[in-house]
């Protein structure tokens, strides 16, 4: 009895693991447990893990900087394209901690300020600050642009760099052309026009500073609404296009990221850079330190021209003004400064934008903006964001100046803000992943367990058959 109830309790054991396996593969009920917990962990909460990662990253931040230096500044005025060398990198790491940070609405909402901070990395960098750089000279061309049709304040200005020898274009250090300088023409100006500041910089008053006031949701009451943006500014939609859908502010900031991603989301960013919002699309499995990842990268729609994508008409300025795929006109939340952004080298935009500038060469392994996350805490394991600043040059009958040049989109300077995830969270993420794997694959154990013990069934019925049936074929010759 004892060794029949052996045998059949291996086969029910067996069959009972069997489905009890098949079932859970099925349900998926420990990957949903998993994502279950990771949901309610990953928080804007004091305490938590979630909140000091975003409230101070831990992994180092990069921003480099690679100027387009003029070669021909006398043959653009003739008319000729322009020829451009690419120089750089001039490196900077970058600080950027949520300060002032402040719960609200029983802690569903969190308001902060992102004060970021740059130091120059000689070691890191092609050359010093101090380097001379020829491009195109933007305090005179925006106040070419605002007082063209002005009569007194275009002669004062066309009499002005008349007299000072000033041209076009201009000869500016790094260091210069980024945090700023005291430009004697805009000092003029800025005696008639104190609205006008007497200094420039492609990032003046940029560098121990923040953009603004941001309220973020924390994730408590809906896990996707982790980090967020609700309002910057206090204000929640934006009002420098022409339509209500171009305007809006969407997605969080683009350092923070919810939790259990899949393939088929669409990321939405905000960045106060471009003074729009963005998407990004999934594009491909990565592995960063060992940590499976997911790529998202925005696609060529998101610039794209009104013509191949219409929900991007509000971004024609003024309505209807399209330049093309590939660049945003951003001059109206940049105080009217001729500014167009695009990817460096005009990647994934219309192919005049590369010919009309010599040494345009755009490639997708340098040029390309994307993040890569984990896929179930939605950690930002690697990330690149990759903007060109680029000015709007034109030929003006009131400055001569101005010469013959044709109208370009001339590149000034392209930025890559880059971030690896560091070797302390991949050591925090490894353990979490590898607790993942092995809730993850109980099911299957539970059904190699069945076949094992379904094994284990087959073998000890076969045995107690064999002394049964040699019985039987001794009993006949004992009867005889």
């Amino acid at each position: 009895m004892l060794k029949s109830c052996c045998i059949y309790g291996s086969g029910l054991f067996s069959f009972l693991f069997l489905i009890l396996g098949i079932a859970l593969v099925l349900s998926n009920a420990f990957s949903k447990l998993v994502e279950s917990v990771v949901k309610k962990e990953i928080v804007l909460k004091n305490g938590t893990e979630a909140f000091d990662v975003w409230e101070d990253p831990p992994a180092p931040i990069y921003m480099q900087f690679y100027f387009f230096n003029l070669t021909n500044p006398l043959e653009v005025l003739d008319g000729q394209r322009p020829a451009v060398v690419e120089i750089g990198p001039y490196t900077y790491r970058e600080f950027r901690p949520m300060e002032e940070v402040n719960f609200q609405d029983n802690g569903t909402k969190v308001a902060a300020v992102n004060t970021k901070t740059y130091i120059f990395q000689r070691d890191m960098s092609r050359g010093p600050e101090s380097e001379l750089i020829r491009t195109v000279n933007i305090p005179a061309v925006t106040l070419m642009e605002r007082f063209k049709s002005h009569s007194f304040f275009a002669k004062l200005i066309s009499n002005y760099m008349t007299d000072k020898d000033e041209g076009l274009f201009t000869t500016r250090t790094v260091g210069e052309l980024l945090w700023g300088y005291e430009d004697a023409l805009l000092k003029i100006i800025h005696a008639f026009k104190p609205e006008v500041d007497s200094a420039f910089g492609l990032f003046h008053k940029s560098n121990a500073t923040d953009d603004g006031q941001y309220v973020f949701f924390t994730g408590q009451q809906d896990y996707t609404d982790f980090a967020r943006v609700d309002t910057w500014n206090n204000q929640s939609s934006l009002n420098w296009w022409t339509s209500d859908e171009c305007n809006m502010i969407n997605g969080t900031n683009g350092a923070s990221f919810h939790s259990v991603l899949t393939k088929k989301e669409t990321l939405y960013m905000f960045s106060s850079d471009l003074c729009r919002s963005m998407y990004a699309v999934y594009e491909e499995d990565v592995t960063v330190k060992g940590i499976p990842g997911y790529r998202f990268a925005p696609p060529s729609q998101v610039f794209a021209n009104a013509s191949v994508n219409p929900s991007n008409a509000g971004f024609c300025v003024p309505s209807g003004n399209c330049l093309g795929s590939g660049v945003l006109n951003v001059k109206p939340c940049k105080q009217g400064a001729p500014i167009v952004m695009s990817s460096p080298h005009f990647y994934q935009g219309d192919e005049k934008f590369v010919r009309a500038v010599f040494g345009m060469r755009p490639r997708k392994e340098y040029h390309q903006t994307f993040i890569d996350l984990n896929p179930l805490t939605g950690i930002v394991l690697r990330a690149a964001k990759r903007l060109q600043v680029n000015v709007y040059v034109e030929k003006m009958d009131t400055f001569s100046q101005t010469g013959n040049v044709t109208t370009v989109i001339f590149p000034v300077v392209y930025l890559n803000e880059s971030v690896v995830i560091d070797d302390s969270s991949v050591a925090k993420l490894n353990a979490v992943v590898v607790q993942q794997n092995v809730l993850i694959n109980i099911p299957f154990i539970l059904i190699g367990i069945a076949i094992i013990l379904g094994g284990v069934f087959m073998l000890l019925v076969c045995r107690h058959k064999m002394p049964e049936g040699s019985a039987a074929e001794r009993q006949p010759l004992l009867a005889s």
